[in-house]
């Protein structure tokens, strides 16, 4: 009866894939773009990372690695129970994943608020298990946090941006935030997609409401 289950509902632990205890694919090194690393080890220490979900992964990857500031970015999934997701798993709603973009930064360069703002200001986080025409619980707006201090950062750019786009005539934010148990990296293929394929589509669900960053980033 798993099979009938609507795509749009979140699978059980019980009910969902199980997955491989490898990679049954290679993962490349090496951003497309930037030519750094996209696994450990990386070229400097410091680097932390954030894990977005905002519908299509390739065009939230493409939002993050045009940011100057950040050192490399990774797609993937994550959020669910299946171990070593495939792509067309990950599709089928069974894993309970979302696809996902690893973002490493350095925070001496960029804020995990003003990631925040740009998770938020590029997607419409309000749209349950959808993005656009994209339906599934793949497909639904998540931050999967590494540390208190993410957690707390992200339930605040939340609130914040939910009072913004109230005012805009938006519904309630639902966005799952969550501690990010695991992070699969996706197949090569979808590493920086619109990259290596430039006539590629990825919706963009921008509400164009701004997220007021300077109202949760941490005190001096």
């Amino acid at each position: 009866m798993s099979f009938l289950r609507p795509k749009n509902e979140l699978v059980t632990p019980e009910s969902a894939l199980s997955g491989r205890p490898d990679y049954p694919y290679s993962i490349p090194e090496t951003h497309h773009v930037t030519g750094r690393r996209i696994r450990e080890p990386f070229e400097q220490d410091g680097l932390e990372t954030a894990v977005f979900g905002m519908g299509c992964f390739w065009g939230a990857e493409k939002d993050f690695w045009q940011l100057p500031a950040v050192h490399s970015t990774a797609v993937g999934y994550s959020g669910g129970y299946t171990e070593h997701p495939t792509y067309e798993q990950t599709c089928s709603g069974r894993t309970g994943h979302a696809e996902v973009v690893a973002v490493f930064f350095d925070p001496a360069r960029i804020s995990y608020p003003e990631l925040l703002s740009v998770f938020f200001e590029n997607h419409d986080p309000t749209q349950g298990m959808r993005q656009g025409n994209d339906v599934g619980s793949q497909y639904r707006s998540a931050v999967y946090y590494t540390s208190d201090s993410q957690r707390e950062q992200a339930e605040a750019a939340a609130a914040a941006f939910g009072q913004r786009l109230a005012q805009a005539g938006y519904g309630a934010i639902t966005t799952e935030i969550a501690p990010l148990k695991k992070f699969y990296y996706a197949e090569d293929y979808h590493q920086q997609y619109l990259a290596k394929n430039p006539n590629g589509y990825c919706p963009v669900l921008a509400t164009g409401v701004s997220c007021p960053v300077g109202l949760f980033a941490p005190s001096s």
